[in-house]
C-alpha cells in the first residue's frame, strides 16, 4: 500500500508540473502571436510625387567702391555673367557705375539670377491665372508667373514721386515695336508694352538708374523688356474696335516706394529677408486676384452651336408671328 500510495504522489507531482508548464507558455505563445501581427521596425520608403529643392539662402555685403582703382578692381573680380547680375540687383546699368559708387554683393554668386529673386518660386494665388505680370514698386522688381510658378524677375525703375506708377490690377492692352513719349517727343520707348490706355502708362526700355525715375511708365532692361514684349498678352476687341471682348494678361501693381528711407536692396546686408513679398502686399495681390475671376473677360467660353439654337416648336402649338 505504501509503494502504491508514493506512485499516486508522484503521478499527482508530475501532473502538476506538466499542467503548470504548460499554462506557462501558454502566455509567451499568445504573445508571440501577437508580436506576429505587429507591424516590423523595418521602414517602408515612400517615393515622393514631386521633390522641390529647397531655394538658396543668400547673403549679402557692401562694396564701396571709393575710387577709380577700387572700380576697376571690380570689373577685373567678377566676370560678364556676375556683373550682370549684381548691376540687376542694384537696379542700375553698368555704364552707370562710379567711383564713390556703394552696391550690394552676394556672398554667394552662381548661374541661376532666380535663386536672388525676391519673388516666390511659387504663388499658389496665381495658379488658375495662365501668365501674371507682378510689379512691386517698393523693392522695384518685377515678375513674371505661369500658372503660379515663376518664369523670370528683374529690376524696374518705376515712377518717381511727383508722378508714381500707380498701383492697381490692369490688363495688357496694346503694345508697339518703339514708341515716342507724350511727354517729350524726344524720348524713344522700345520694346512699349501699354496696360493703362487712356493714362499712356506701360512698361517699356529705358535706362536704369537705380531709383524711381520715370514719369509713371515701368522702365525695363532692354532684355526684360523684350521677353515681356513677346510674351504677355494683348487686349482682343470687337468688330469696332471700341470694346474690350478679351483682357490681356494681368499686371499688378502693388507695393509702396520709401523715398525718404534708405535702398530697399541695401538692406539686404543686414536683413536678407527684407525684400521678400509682405503680408499686407501677399493681401493685396489675393484681393487684385479675386477682382480678376469676377471679370468674364477673362476667360473663354465655348459659344453655343447655331443648330442647338434652333428649337423647332413642339408639335401642335401654333406658332406665334
Amino acid at each position: 500500500m505504501k509503494c502504491i500510495r508514493e506512485n499516486i504522489v508522484h503521478f499527482l507531482l508530475i501532473f502538476l508540473v506538466l499542467t503548470g508548464g504548460a499554462s506557462c507558455e501558454r502566455p509567451e505563445t499568445a504573445l508571440q502571436s501577437r508580436s506576429s501581427n505587429q507591424p516590423t521596425a523595418t521602414i517602408e520608403t515612400t517615393v515622393s510625387q514631386e521633390v522641390e529643392e529647397l531655394p538658396l539662402f543668400i547673403t549679402y555685403h557692401r562694396d564701396s567702391l571709393e575710387n577709380t582703382a577700387q572700380v576697376d578692381s571690380f570689373k577685373t573680380r567678377f566676370n560678364e555673367l556676375e556683373q550682370e547680375f549684381i548691376f540687376a540687383i542694384n537696379r542700375v546699368d553698368a555704364y552707370r557705375l562710379r567711383a564713390s559708387d556703394v552696391l550690394v554683393i552676394p556672398d554667394t554668386l552662381t548661374k541661376n539670377f532666380l535663386d536672388y529673386s525676391p519673388f516666390p518660386q511659387r504663388l499658389e494665388m496665381l495658379d488658375s491665372i495662365p501668365k501674371t505680370v507682378l510689379i512691386s514698386r517698393r523693392i522695384q522688381g518685377f515678375a513674371l508667373y505661369e500658372n503660379g510658378k515663376l518664369l523670370k524677375w528683374g529690376p524696374v525703375s518705376s515712377g518717381k514721386k511727383s508722378t508714381q506708377t500707380p498701383a492697381g490690377l490692369f490688363y495688357g492692352n496694346y503694345k508697339a515695336r518703339s514708341k515716342i513719349s507724350t511727354v517729350d517727343d524726344s524720348w524713344l520707348m522700345p520694346y512699349y508694352f501699354n496696360f493703362m490706355n487712356f493714362e499712356g502708362v506701360g512698361v517699356h526700355q529705358y535706362s536704369m538708374p537705380g531709383y524711381p525715375a520715370s514719369h509713371a511708365c515701368v522702365r525695363l532692361r532692354k532684355e526684360d523688356a523684350i521677353t515681356i514684349y513677346n510674351w504677355a498678352n494683348q487686349w482682343k476687341l470687337d468688330a469696332t474696335g471700341q470694346h474690350v471682348e478679351h483682357n490681356g494678361t494681368p499686371f499688378m501693381v502693388f507695393g509702396d516706394y520709401d523715398f525718404a528711407g534708405p535702398v530697399p536692396w541695401l538692406q539686404l546686408v543686414e536683413k536678407p529677408n527684407s525684400n521678400y513679398l509682405n503680408a499686407q502686399e501677399l493681401e493685396t495681390l489675393s484681393q487684385y486676384v479675386a477682382e480678376y475671376k469676377k471679370d468674364k473677360r477673362n476667360f473663354d467660353f465655348p459659344k453655343p452651336d447655331l443648330e442647338e439654337l434652333a428649337v423647332m416648336p413642339p408639335e401642335g402649338l401654333e406658332t406665334i408671328r
